[in-house]
């Protein structure tokens, strides 16, 4: 049988699916997937609003943000698991009635801690359905237009909760995500009509236990330093050990030996952290180094934003007929440039370059490494190496808006 070299550009076009007889329209995929990053980001600006309709202070609505990144940590290797062992259909079912249900309970819950349980629905049906959307892409283009999708959505979702808010109320500027039921019959109707491969072993309860609890103490980790440290040591040794005696499990043993796959998720993790670091620390240089109103500098973060994530989709498209060690070396420069400009620049609207490299670096990167990252990998794992890979993102979107803080308090 002949080795395939690393030239070969048909290496980072394989279906993360098995193959099928057609494929969803990539824009489906998108409109599956992307809603949810205007969802997590709709709170951004009307945090008091929320916080006043239910009698709380400010900071008890920030649990809207927490809980939703959390459950998106966590829902991840969940529905991939869940894709992994009772199919596509299954998995999209599921995931549009979490969803659904998440939406109803934050419309209507009268209190807080009733409408955080909605909120973390959402959260993990919309990791189901970007999971979903992930494993039928097929190709760094298609995965593409689906990241260039989050980058847009992510970065209007802001002003999109607030306008919506605005003209309605803010629960209903929560309810973005739904629309990403809008593209279910088309998907379903696309998709894939074979049942999922009857499990060969029992559910891995014990090592989907401890893989929760650890994204879990890793998502805490910014907020609460020292017992989430502990927490997390103590729980990566469990698991460690559970993976050594169960190399078939819930986590692979396998896909932690495929250099590719540890990789390519390193890296994802690096540069969303990256990513939302400075998502959230440029606009705070902006005011101290000009005299820029507020709305001037939303509006030109908004536009670099915009660019960045239009760029991806063409860097991503471009990128199946480049070297993998070239597009490599492109997503790290680029991604040590953004940091780097923010840090030394002594032209404060050079900023806005590094809001464009950052969203290019982290889009254009979720494509392409997603792909390089379960390339390698037996077909009857990859929805797994999807849902860990796309943990790894979410941990990096956890990871920095605290270090922008601390940042910012810092300076």
């Amino acid at each position: 049988m002949r080795t395939r070299t690393r030239h070969e550009t048909r290496a980072v076009t394989t279906p993360l699916a098995a193959p099928t007889h057609r494929h969803v329209p990539a824009l489906w995929l998108a409109l599956l997937a992307t809603p949810v990053a205007a969802g997590a980001n709709s709170p951004v600006l009307i945090l008091p609003d929320m916080a006043a309709s239910f009698g709380a202070p400010t900071a008890s609505a920030t649990w809207f943000v927490t809980v939703f990144a959390w459950a998106m940590a966590v829902g991840t290797p969940l529905m991939a698991g869940l894709l992994r062992r009772r199919g596509l259909r299954t998995t999209l079912r599921l995931s549009a009635a979490l969803v659904l249900a998440g939406t109803l309970l934050v419309a209507v819950a009268p209190w807080l801690p009733l409408a955080l349980p909605g909120r973390a629905a959402q959260a993990i049906g919309g990791a189901g359905l970007i999971t979903s959307a992930m494993s039928l892409a097929g190709s760094v283009r298609r995965m593409g237009v689906i990241t260039a999708g989050f980058g847009i959505l992510g970065a209007v979702g802001p002003l999109l909760g607030s306008l919506i808010a605005d003209a309605v109320s803010w629960r209903a500027s929560l309810a973005v995500s739904a629309a990403a039921l809008l593209a279910l019959p088309a998907v379903l109707r696309h998709a894939p009509e074979a049942a999922a491969p009857a499990p060969s072993s029992p559910f891995d309860s014990r090592g989907a236990s401890l893989l929760v609890l650890l994204a879990t103490a890793l998502v805490f980790l910014p907020h609460h330093p020292l017992p989430a440290a502990a927490a997390a040591l103590v729980t990566a040794a469990l698991l460690a050990a559970h993976i050594r005696t169960r190399p078939d499990g819930f986590v692979p043993l396998a896909l932690l030996r495929t250099p590719a796959f540890v990789v390519s998720a390193l890296l994802a993790c690096a540069f969303a952290t990256s990513y939302f670091t400075l998502l959230f620390t440029v606009p705070q240089l902006l005011r101290e180094r000009t005299d820029w109103s507020l709305s001037l500098i939303g509006t030109a973060q908004l536009v670099a934003l915009l660019t960045g994530s239009l760029l991806s989709w063409l860097l991503a498209a471009a990128s199946a007929r480049m070297k993998r060690r070239t597009v490599l070396t492109l997503l790290l420069t680029l991604g040590t440039l953004a940091p780097l400009t923010a840090a030394l620049t002594p032209w404060a609207p050079l900023l806005l370059l590094v809001a464009t490299l950052a969203v290019l670096t982290t889009s254009a990167g979720q494509a392409t490494l997603a792909v390089y990252a379960t390339t390698p990998t037996p077909a009857s794992v990859r929805p797994t190496a999807i849902g860990l890979f796309n943990l790894c993102y979410q941990l990096g979107g956890a990871f920095g808006p605290a270090i922008a803080a601390l940042l910012t308090l810092r300076g």
